[in-house]
């Protein structure tokens, strides 16, 4: 047996593996390394690999795989609520482009208008999987700017089978108008059949899967969507990366979504990664080396044409300058995408081998670079914020705005208005704390300003902004926004404005804790640390831990390891001890503690069912148990009282026996 398919893999790991530890040793991104190692290893660098086609049916399941895992973490309800960022954003991106580079190409270089068209449809396009894995793993998918990413991503990819068909018209070969028209018809059935079928039977199937207990079935199924979507999709004319986009939306709307990432992720990491390397391997460092001035031009005007693009159209909808440029930064290069139109058109004539080879050099390098224009461009916007030019593009917006006129005192600034500051202000508002919200999203602010909401669009990084809203007055300022740089510069701004603000910081890791705590932060809640605190409560209340020591192990644990985040209740939802005896009668049980208030008062003279409403059943002394003890039954250090009422009850019984 032929096991040379080997060698090409065994030198991309142990390539790219070197590479990787040397770039992660400076904080270069692990894409980069990928890329670098592809170039060397390459046909046009060392040749360790000279057929990049022996790496392009791997590469091609690291890009479904992403995709896939990306497209988990969103909902059809999630994805609807992005309408504006696909269909306007994304169209009026693509159109845009295309026009502006047909008449540089026309006016400026005298080139055909056939040509000067598919120059534009191959600008046109960015890179989906690089701008999504940079921006899920710094944690802004959820961004202002990573929705406004998402959906122009997401529209180019939908426009990728169309472009294709227009370019063979171009050419006058095998295309014409009832073919491009049957492509979108098949658009728009793929999706209507994904929606009915994430509805109705892929929950069915897995609640089936799960329940064998099996999870190597699980992953066979799991993969088995992915990739069965995303040949669905392919044979049906549109790109294997948008099937698999649409498979993980399918999965997300299950609720073995959390485990379906769980287990693709260390194939995603694996297989994409063999992508980045792919494209590296098309980097011809010779013909850079004899082109450089002509590239560098080339990748020039790319970025600086693609970025105005992008500022200029969501400036005009969203008017904030601020996250019109991190998006436009973030889409500046040319996409993968493009490499299979620009390897379309030089096979029917479009594109000679000099304007290929120049195309795919320029496409590469911006690949390259985008990395680190993503990792640095807070830093970039920032210093383009304090230029006159683009201070006077937000004043324009603050003048179209209500004026932000704050004039209350010890009221909670909170800064991002989506799930979780929709709620903490539904709480404020009904037990009559002052309050007031920031949020970038104009819409948003427009729609609840109509309800009678305090909310006022503005930038929290801003400090003008924060004085406007009372900083030097507020008591506490609570930041729910998922960016992460902003977080920290809000927290940092905040503190340094009023040095006794009390700060809580929503985050997604815990090892942003450290960080947001040097900067000011009295409170940090991330989210994977409090879910798996959750996970932790749950299972010792299966095990029958009384509640109060229940309390107290989270409490030491948060002493222990973070000792700034607050002590949580207790979830009312609860699994495991808990007995419905009848509907809406549930058990709970408390252990008496030395000093305990309880030692050596008899069950009447507590009163528990008048002071919280329970009746108890059992107190459970050691090894024996006392049933239904009687009322004058004295409680003593140990004692474990099991008493049952409805949920409120057993919450004012726990405080009831903490003495509080």
């Amino acid at each position: 047996m032929d096991y040379n398919f080997l060698q090409p893999i065994l030198i991309i790991f142990g390539v790219s593996g070197l590479i990787i530890y040397l770039l992660g040793k400076i904080k270069i991104p692990s894409v980069v390394g990928f890329l670098i190692a592809g170039a060397i290893i390459g046909p046009y660098g060392m040749a360790f690999i000279k057929e990049p086609q022996d790496v392009e049916v791997i590469a091609e399941i690291g890009v479904m795989l992403l995709m896939f895992t990306i497209g988990i973490e969103f909902s059809i309800p999630r994805l609807m609520s992005l309408k504006k960022e696909v269909f306007l954003f994304g169209s009026l991106q693509v159109i845009t482009t295309i026009i502006v580079i047909t008449l540089i190409s026309l006016l400026a270089f005298n080139i055909s208008l056939n040509i000067s068209i598919f120059y534009g449809f191959i600008v046109a396009l960015s890179s989906t999987a690089i701008v999504m894995k940079l921006l899920f793993d710094r944690g802004e998918l959820n961004s202002p700017h990573g929705k406004v990413c998402l959906g122009i991503l997401l529209f180019q990819d939908l426009c990728v089978v169309p472009l294709m068909l227009f370019t063979q018209m171009l050419s006058g070969q095998n295309g014409n108008y009832y073919n491009f028209f049957i492509v979108i018809f098949k658009a728009l059935l793929i999706l209507s059949v994904v929606f009915i079928f994430s509805r109705a039977a892929v929950p069915y199937i897995l609640h089936e899967i799960v329940k064998t207990r099996s999870r190597e079935l699980f992953i066979i199924i799991i993969i088995f969507i992915c990739l069965g979507t995303a040949f669905f999709t392919y044979k049906l004319g549109l790109s294997l990366a948008l099937g698999a986009f649409l498979a993980g939306i399918v999965i997300s709307e299950s609720e073995y979504s959390a485990q379906a990432v769980s287990d693709i992720l260390p194939f995603k990491e694996t297989f994409s990664g063999i992508f980045f390397i792919s494209v590296g391997m098309l980097l011809n460092i010779n013909y850079i080396k004899q082109h450089i001035v002509e590239e560098t031009i080339i990748v020039g005007n790319i970025f600086i044409l693609k970025s105005l693009i992008i500022v200029l159209i969501v400036y005009v909808f969203i008017h904030s300058i601020k996250l019109s440029l991190k998006s436009a930064l973030a889409l500046s290069q040319i996409g993968e995408f493009s490499f299979i139109l620009a390897f379309t058109g030089k096979s029917i004539g479009l594109l000679d081998e000099t304007a290929y080879q120049s195309f795919i050099s320029a496409s590469v390098i911006t690949m390259f670079v985008t990395p680190l224009i993503i990792r640095y461009s807070p830093y970039v916007v920032d210093y383009l914020m304090q230029k006159n030019f683009f201070k006077n593009l937000e004043k324009i917006k603050r003048i179209k705005e209500t004026d932000i006129i704050v004039k209350k005192s010890n009221h909670v600034i909170i800064i991002g208005f989506g799930l979780n500051g929709r709620n903490l202000a539904r709480i404020l508002k009904e037990i009559n704390i002052p309050y007031v919200i920031l949020e970038l999203n104009p819409d948003t602010v427009r729609k609840m300003k109509k309800k009678g909401e305090p909310i006022y669009y503005g930038d929290g990084t801003s400090p003008e902004i924060l004085h406007k809203l009372g900083i030097h007055r507020a008591k506490m300022l609570v930041i729910a926004i998922s960016d992460p740089l902003a977080t920290r510069k809000i927290v940092q701004i905040a503190k340094t404005e009023n040095p006794k603000i009390h700060i809580i910081v929503r985050t997604r890791f815990v090892t942003e804790i450290d960080e947001l705590r040097k900067l000011g932060a009295n409170e940090v809640i991330p989210e994977e640390f409090e879910t798996s605190l959750e996970i932790f409560s749950r299972v010792l209340h299966h095990f029958g831990i009384p509640r109060n020591k229940i309390v107290q192990m989270l409490e030491q644990i948060r002493v222990e390891g973070y000792e700034i985040l607050r002590i949580p209740e207790i979830s009312e939802t609860r699994t495991g001890l808990e007995c419905v005896i009848f509907e809406g009668l549930e058990m709970d049980s408390f252990e008496i503690e030395k000093n305990s208030w309880l030692i050596g008062k008899s069950i009447k003279s507590i009163d528990i069912r008048s002071k919280a409403g329970v009746t108890v059943i059992a107190v459970q002394r050691g090894e024996k148990t006392f049933l239904n003890p009687p009322s004058d039954f004295s409680l003593k250090e140990g004692d474990i009282i099991v008493y049952v009422g409805n949920k409120k009850q057993l919450i004012n019984a726990l405080n009831f026996f903490q003495g509080n």
